[in-house]
């Protein structure tokens, strides 16, 4: 897996300061996207062990609240396969930090309803995310008062309360 950038200190992309990984590749192209130059699967520098360690190290600051996936899409295949093992290390070494994940696919029934993103391991990999921000960017619903989210369609899911109950529970309403 590559990865198009790497944020260290962001405000944007969750609550609190957070590390924010960009990773490369995405297969759903959403029109006005705002970060096209990431779906290409070869673009950027590969998320390599040295890359993995300034993750975790950047994340070790009493200050950051926790480690931010967006892209690109996490939830395209290869990615979720390179992140799983990778998201094992960062609640096995930092427990206390929260895990938000940006997707242009959609949670439902315990996985993604998309096939080709519903993996054997995709509830391993949702089980680790505390926070889903789920659905396509659509242009025509787009608002810019929105928290954490470009179009009125997406949700920002809890996810470990969702896990629990079975359905799904909105993080911000």
């Amino acid at each position: 897996m590559n990865y198009a950038e790497l944020k260290t200190t962001d405000i944007a992309n969750g609550e609190g300061v957070r590390v924010s990984l960009f990773v490369s590749g995405c297969r759903r192209h959403c029109k006005n996207c705002f970060n096209a130059i990431a779906w290409d699967f070869n673009y950027g520098k590969p998320f390599d062990e040295d890359a993995q360690k300034l993750v975790l190290e950047k994340l070790e600051p009493y200050y950051i609240a926790g480690l931010t996936l967006l892209g690109g899409d996490p939830m395209e295949p290869e990615n979720q396969r390179a992140l799983l093992p990778f998201l094992h290390r960062v609640k096995e070494r930092y427990p206390q930090k929260n895990i938000w994940c940006f997707t242009g696919y959609t949670y439902g029934n315990g996985g993604m309803l998309e096939p080709e993103v519903n993996l054997p391991t995709t509830g391993e990999f949702l089980s680790l995310i505390d926070v889903l921000v789920d659905g396509r960017f659509v242009e025509k619903l787009k608002d810019i008062r929105l928290r954490f989210r470009g179009s009125s369609n997406q949700r920002v899911i809890d996810m470990k309360k969702t896990l629990e109950q079975g359905e799904v529970v909105l993080y911000l309403t």
